[in-house]
């Protein structure tokens, strides 16, 4: 009878949030396949460990183990996706706007591409804030780094998404 509440009470807060741990698995691996094989491993660590969590936000929860999970994953396939080459001219000046950019004159698909090609730390700063609408304070907690660095992350992303969308706007 417990175990059975225990089942109920994780399906109400857990698996309403498998459409955002499976779109942040996609955006971190760029793989459908794996995305669905790293969600079907986080949600049974999930479950392993769903009597542990006590808070109030289960998706944030959720997407911490998701996170960690493809993070083990990456780093067990693709070791080299981990790695945050430094850029000088893109991490330094001032510029415009990324978002305006975005919005005004690139197609899903190149945005797509762009946000592909980022590394995995920012890609998932972006989808977490952009796409699940994640604050920073939820972010850092995710992540498990401070709100600076969140920050930070971010504004390398839309740096390094605005030279991306402008590198395939000269392009075509």
């Amino acid at each position: 009878m417990q175990e059975q509440r225990e089942i109920s009470r994780f399906e109400q807060a857990i698996l309403p949030h498998l459409d955002a741990a499976y779109n942040l698995a996609r955006w971190l691996t760029r793989s459908e396949t794996d995305a669905e094989d790293i969600v079907q491993e986080a949600y049974l660590r999930a479950f392993k460990f769903f009597s542990g969590f006590h808070g109030a936000n289960s998706r944030a929860w959720l997407l911490k183990i998701v996170r960690h999970t493809c993070y083990t994953w990456l780093q067990q396939n693709r070791a080299h996706e981990l790695a945050i080459e430094f850029d000088e001219d893109l991490h330094s000046g001032e510029s415009e706007n990324p978002e305006t950019i975005v919005l005004e004159t690139v197609n899903t698909y190149l945005l797509k591409r762009a946000l592909e090609a980022l590394p995995p730390e920012f890609r998932e700063a972006v989808i977490l804030r952009e796409l699940e609408g994640f604050s920073y304070k939820d972010i850092a907690v995710i992540a498990e780094v401070p709100v600076g660095t969140v920050m930070s992350r971010l504004a390398r992303a839309r740096k390094r998404l605005q030279q991306c969308l402008a590198d395939y706007q000269k392009e075509n």
